[in-house]
């Protein structure tokens, strides 16, 4: 096959020249064919995602600054003669790598094969067959089937269309969809704008359909040219940016200890390979190493969890993000009502029933190419109308800044032709010069003929009816082509009213979100009355409503204070209902968004959290961030629970490590200033932080209190500095009340002092789980049996070391037997005050 592939203005060569290098037949690719261009060409995505070995992800492990500072303090041990600490470094570095690295990894497979679930199809010709495949699966060469909806899969060359429109703007800027037709173009441009015969990667069907031959995937298309440019990340979220600050605030103190030590082992003069290896223990203790680790086992299993709730997460992070989430914006179609809209009245002017308006409506609708709305649907269940004598001409494609759609039609026994338009009622009313009475009579549309008009379609509303304006005008043989322009001066033929009925299970999960503290907010193209009359069946108060008119008439910080007093948005378009999302997160909101249309890909990219449904087209559903496999706020809500449970269990290790962790760290700088020795080996504080992460590992599995449950939260990095502060001090007043109990009490030498301190701060740091997980009371909280048993079995391993062949490689001596009774007295007595300090923490803290 030759290749036409990275080659600028391929849309410029002849068609036939372009079928013939691809070598394309009308049955399409075989499967042979198949293989043979996708190990030529790739996978059809910017970035070769085909996996790493599992050994260089492994190595990946290694990067760590402070883990490559270990293992080369280690190597420097071996030169001088070390080498048991050689050894002992350098096989506990290995096992911790490990230990996160085979967790994670387990939880990423899990995450992916939930993430390809969900995946982005394509409908292809292959074999004389059409199939949908996933769209990384498409070749060059490849026959694809678009329709309104649609994500165009690669970049290719329109074969057949039917009035087949596209929005390119994320190429071109262009705001207006723009129409695609077969052929060769009348003149030669190199300009993407200009290549009518040619569809590009990433860009939306808007309308119409289309036969498309790919002739370029992956990188080699218009798009993965400027991956690039777009791969620009979108702003944090509220998960990343708490993360991201605990992370800066573990870096700050741990610099701050590190350097402390090497200050005073420097100025009392003790060994520098030691107290070097004694500082790169101190911050490998310090650091919370496993905490990547765990928040990707918890979102994993979290999403695993929700899956079963018919929740699938495409983005791990979401999970927490859906947790936090005090404002969910959603549409009322499908949400909020059932769906199944129902054409109960077409109706003249008058208000009387007219055939009329149901064949026009009818017309446009059946010949209207774009995406069917449920309002098509439930037009063309009138099948008693007879299409047979019209023929399409052409067609005005609808968009969401028009809200209207045209079709040009010809009757055969007709001398003129017919331009029949649909749409919002207000918008078709402004467009209407005319109107058409019972009788088949036109008259101008004066004051009183305007105030009627308005009273009939907005009575319909009050009712709870959805209404479309119904207008037409005659166009003559000549008018081949219709455009935007044509859609003036219409004659008004009356309106059509479609009822939706509320769904009964809304009204119980909206007073359920309200319950956990979830504002719902409705953003809808609808009018405000119908809005209105679907939340008063739903018992759901209006607190203030905004139209579309209204919000273009104010600017960006005067909307972000209406935001918050106003919970219906209705006539809205695309770029309205994005305002609307930014200025909910300006006023400090975690926003969700539940769109599944065209129109709301932009919002569900703006949103901390995007929903789109299973059935949502393909555009909605590749930028959101999971999907909802029923259209039902009830499935929502569990899955908002299981991020806010996900959310419980990370904050549970990050809690442990800013406390009892640090107050072990915080003691070992502490002691440095007084004793002649090192508090603790470097490898003892190794052997200690590996076994602590072990006992670590069953967090995720862990239950959360309901009174967690019940409000959302973000990650608050002042009240964990806040909660450090408390809690810490108390271990390491602990650790300074063991040091008196070995020096003085027990007359320990160096290395008696180091074992004892060694099983004493593990086995504080690991039990006191029991008491950091919940806010209430730790009996009446029972944690998950595996944390039960594995942290309770990492004390009693702590405790028995020092009496093990294993121990002795470790600098461990068998304490006297009083250390163990002392030892479980300052355990419990320790336990029972830090769950005091906790009870007046949370007291005089705000919840967070």
């Amino acid at each position: 096959m030759q290749t036409i592939l990275n080659q600028s203005a391929w849309w410029l060569k002849p068609l036939k020249e372009t079928l013939e290098s691809l070598e394309v037949k009308t049955s399409g690719l075989d499967s042979e064919e198949v293989e043979k261009r996708r190990k030529q060409f790739g996978a059809n995505q910017f970035v070769d995602h085909k996996e790493k070995p599992i050994w260089k992800q492994l190595l990946v492990r290694f990067r760590n600054p402070l883990i490559l500072l270990l293992l080369f303090a280690s190597v420097i041990s071996a030169f001088m003669g070390e080498i048991s600490n050689f050894i002992i470094i350098s096989i506990l570095v290995l096992f911790s790598v490990l230990l996160d690295f085979i967790q994670e990894h387990k939880a990423g497979k899990a995450a992916d094969s939930l993430r390809h679930s969900v995946s982005v199809q394509a409908t292809v010709v292959r074999d004389g067959n059409t199939i949908n495949i996933p769209v990384s699966q498409v070749v060059p060469g490849d026959l694809v089937l678009l329709s309104a909806g649609d994500l165009i899969p690669a970049d290719g060359r329109v074969l057949e269309t039917n009035d087949f429109f596209v929005k390119q703007s994320l190429l071109t800027g262009e705001t207006y969809p723009v129409e695609k037709h077969p052929g060769e173009l009348k003149e030669l441009s190199n300009d993407i704008t200009d290549a009518s015969s040619a569809v590009f990667m990433g860009t939306t069907v808007i309308s119409g359909s289309a036969k498309v031959l790919i002739v370029n995937t992956g990188a080699n298309t218009a798009m993965g040219a400027i991956s690039d440019s777009l791969a620009i990340k979108p702003p944090q979220n509220s998960f990343e940016l708490g993360t991201q600050k605990f992370g800066i605030l573990i870096l700050r103190m741990t610099v701050l200890l590190v350097l402390f030590v090497l200050l005073v082992n420097a100025i009392l003069h003790k060994p520098w390979l030691d107290s070097f290896l004694f500082a790169v223990a101190l911050a490998v203790g310090l650091t919370p190493e496993l905490l990547p680790m765990v928040i990707s086992v918890t979102l994993s299993r979290g999403a695993l969890l929700m899956a079963k709730k018919r929740v699938i997460v495409k983005q791990l992070s979401s999970i927490q993000n859906l947790g936090s989430m005090d404002t969910l914006c959603t549409d009322k179609t499908g949400t909020l009502t059932e769906a199944k809209i129902k054409l109960e009245r077409h109706i003249d002017l008058t208000g009387e029933p007219s055939d009329r308006v149901l064949e026009l409506a009818y017309l446009n609708s059946f010949f209207e190419t774009g995406l069917k709305s449920p309002l098509d649907e439930a037009i063309l269940e009138h099948e008693e109308i007879d299409v047979s004598l019209w023929n399409k001409i052409d067609e005005v494609p609808f968009d969401f800044e028009r809200r209207r759609v045209s079709v040009l039609l010809d009757h055969s026994e007709k001398k003129n032709r017919i331009l029949v338009v649909k749409g919002a009622p207000e918008e078709i009313i402004r467009l209407c010069t005319h109107f058409e009475t019972e009788k088949g009579t036109i008259q101008l549309i004066d004051l009183e003929a305007k105030k009627k008009i308005h009273s009939v379609y907005t009575s319909l509303e009050t009712q709870g009816f959805r209404v479309l304006g119904i207008a037409w005008r005659e166009e003559t043989k000549e008018l081949t082509h219709a455009v935007v322009g044509d859609e003036s001066e219409l004659i008004l033929s009356g309106f059509a009213a479609f009822l939706d009925p509320p769904k009964e299970s809304a009204k119980i999960a909206l007073s359920s979100l309200n319950e956990i503290g979830i504002t719902v907010k409705i953003i809808t193209g609808d009018s405000e009355l119908v809005t209105q009359h679907v939340c008063s069946e739903l018992k759901m108060p209006v607190l203030g409503v905004l139209t579309g008119r209204e919000i273009d008439s104010i600017d960006d910080s005067a909307l972000s204070f209406i935001v918050e007093s106003t919970n219906l948005f209705c006539r809205m378009n695309p770029s309205q209902k994005n305002r609307i999302i930014l200025a909910l997160k300006h006023r400090g909101h975690v926003v969700g968004y539940l769109g599944d249309g065209v129109n709301d890909a932009p919002s569900l990219h703006s949103a901390d959290v995007g929903l789109s449904v299973d059935s949502g087209v393909d555009v909605a559903k590749e930028a959101a961030d999971m999907i909802l496999l029923d259209h039902d706020l009830s499935v929502l809500y569990e899955g908002v629970m299981e991020g806010r449970r996900t959310f419980g269990n990370i904050m549970k290790y990050i809690m442990m490590g800013t406390s009892s962790n640090f107050g072990n760290m915080f003691s070992m700088a502490g002691a440095a200033l007084f004793l002649p020795f090192l508090p603790m080996l470097p490898t003892q504080i190794l052997l200690n932080n590996f076994l602590y992460d072990i006992s670590e590992i069953p967090i995720p599995l862990d239950e959360v209190d309901k009174e967690e449950l019940k409000i959302p939260r973000i990650m608050d990095i002042t009240f964990i500095r806040n909660f450090m502060l408390t809690i810490g001090p108390i271990s390491s007043a602990f650790d300074f009340l063991t040091f008196y109990v070995m020096l003085v009490v027990l007359k320990a030498n160096e290395t008696l002092f180091q074992t004892g301190w060694f099983v004493e701060s593990l086995c504080t740091q690991v039990l006191v789980i029991f008491i950091i997980r919940t806010r209430g009371n730790p009996i009446k909280s029972r944690p998950h049996r595996l944390l039960a048993i594995v942290s309770i079995s990492i004390a009693a391993i702590g405790a028995i070391l020092p009496f093990t062949k294993l121990g002795t490689y470790f600098g461990l001596v068998p304490p006297p037997m009083e250390f163990y009774a002392i030892l479980a007295s300052m355990v419990v007595i320790y336990l029972i005050v830090v769950e005091t300090a906790k009870r007046i923490f949370y007291r005089f803290h705000s919840r967070k």
